[in-house]
């Protein structure tokens, strides 16, 4: 039995030429740590997306847990099995020493696309994605972790508006005491929680923040707070009460709004508890709108 696990450790930690096992079709997205390219498995013929990171910007992001051994992104990745989270169907080292994943390559766009464009995709739908972006980020928690960029860029949008999944565990951290540790400022400052801006402790409540200010912009198509691309322009999560929502949104339903204004909440002990907890605010509610 330990010849046959040694075996299998073996064969897992095999360094794999992505280039030649993959033929790349498209460079899908460029990211700060990343490159995302539709491609080919030559194997299955299956189309995939494919995923390297930068070995410098990962090293430098993961120097921030100093004394902890944090798990990779294909790790955290595998951990994960949700019908909204994206599928991971390997992961490893290439042999240019990258971390690299294969994922499913989801047809659609990033739902920051559809907020910025307005899109009529979202009409009559609003309240199923939402549903759906909570129902992904509970499952996240539950499995351990805090995904720490929630934001609509980290969601996809199927072509017909009906589905969503959850993206990129770039910046997931265990939900564990070391890495809940004052002080990584990281992620996107529009949907960044007061705890972080003031580097206190976190926990999985920056995640809730983060998808009541999604959630916000998803229903208003306008964010509680101005828009910014710097820390500085984040310290209105801790300064500041966001806008009134129905001041965009005159009629939204009551219940809604609580929820919503709930998950904004600036102290993270009044804050909404969890994820579970907004879908049970609104459950039965049928239109985002009152009569």
């Amino acid at each position: 039995m330990g010849l046959l696990a040694d075996f299998k450790a073996l064969f897992k930690s095999k360094k794999v030429d992505v280039r030649t096992r993959y033929e790349f079709l498209r460079e899908a997205v460029s990211g700060t740590m990343s490159k995302f390219y539709m491609a080919r498995d030559r194997e299955t013929e299956r189309i995939v997306g494919v995923k390297i990171l930068d070995p410098k910007k990962t090293a430098e992001f993961e120097a921030r847990f100093k004394g902890a051994k944090k798990p990779s992104e294909g790790e955290i990745t595998a951990a994960m099995d949700h019908p909204r989270i994206v599928k991971l169907f390997e992961h490893g080292l290439t042999t240019a020493d990258e971390q690299f994943l294969v994922l499913e390559f989801l047809e659609g766009q990033g739902l920051n696309s559809v907020v910025v464009a307005k899109s009529s995709l979202l009409e009559g739908r609003h309240l199923d994605l939402l549903r759906q972006a909570a129902q992904s980020l509970e499952a996240v928690h539950k499995a351990g972790y805090i995904h720490r960029d929630v934001c609509p860029r980290n969601f996809i949008l199927s072509p017909d508006g009906d589905s969503l999944k959850l993206i990129d565990f770039g910046l997931a951290v265990p939900a564990t005491p070391q890495f809940m540790q004052p002080g990584n400022r990281t992620g996107n400052p529009n949907y960044m929680a007061p705890e972080i801006i003031k580097r206190q402790s976190t926990d999985h409540k920056v995640d809730v923040f983060a998808f009541g200010i999604m959630a916000y912009e998803i229903l208003t198509f306008e964010l509680p707070w101005s828009k910014g691309l710097t820390g500085k322009a984040a310290m209105d999560h801790a300064t500041k009460p966001p806008m009134d929502i129905t001041r965009f949104r005159p009629k939204i339903h009551p219940k809604l709004a609580d929820a919503v204004g709930e998950c904004l909440t600036q102290e993270p002990a009044r804050r909404c508890p969890s994820l579970a907890h907004f879908l049970r605010q609104i459950h039965g509610l049928k239109k985002v709108d009152q009569e």
